[in-house]
């Protein structure tokens, strides 16, 4: 595989992780700082990196069981973290809007999940590397720097776009997720 076909692969993988940012840049409303995207691409980054290799050695044991059930775990993620950011906004529809949480938001429980239900689609990438014997760990960094900068990126656009939603940023930001795990179980 050669690298420019790896960076369409790393630019289609990161979309997701990208969307995900974009969503949680608007439910950081005010309480969004350098360090927030940062954190994101760290984790997304981190985990589409390797994702890819746990994948190729998957791939090298077996291909098929793996594949098949992928998309209905991202889908089970994705819709849990947005009904509970859509449940979370309407319970607390009369707080702050100035009160944000970030240490929620950014725990690392949070992060890895987030992390983990996006990267999922790279695991499978490296079960396709194992099948065509093609080596691992240039497109794995490839898609980790790819990932690393779209959600950085997206944390500070969501954010940046979160101020049209105000009050309903959280509802927006889950429904999102909600929609990813759709497009995800339905491709």
């Amino acid at each position: 595989m050669n690298l420019l076909t790896v960076l369409f692969a790393a630019v289609g993988l990161a979309a997701d992780a990208f969307a995900v940012s974009v969503a949680n840049g608007i439910a950081l409303k005010r309480c969004y700082k350098l360090y927030c995207s940062l954190i994101f691409g760290f984790y997304f980054g981190l985990f589409q990196f390797i994702m890819p290799i746990i994948g190729f050695y998957l791939g090298q044991s077996f291909t098929d069981e793996f594949e098949d059930f992928s998309h209905w775990i991202v889908f089970g993620l994705l819709a849990l973290i947005g009904v509970k950011m859509i449940y979370e906004t309407l319970s607390n529809r009369e707080e702050d809007e100035t009160v944000c949480d970030t240490r929620q938001i950014l725990s690392v429980k949070n992060m890895c999940v987030l992390a983990i239900a996006t990267s999922i689609d790279a695991c499978a990438l490296g079960v396709s590397f194992a099948l065509v014997r093609t080596p691992v760990l240039v497109p794995s960094i490839v898609i980790g720097v790819v990932a690393f900068v779209f959600s950085g990126v997206g944390v500070f656009l969501g954010n940046k776009l979160g101020g049209f939603f105000h009050k309903s940023a959280g509802i927006v930001g889950g429904v999102i997720l909600i929609g990813i795990g759709i497009k995800i179980l339905l491709t």
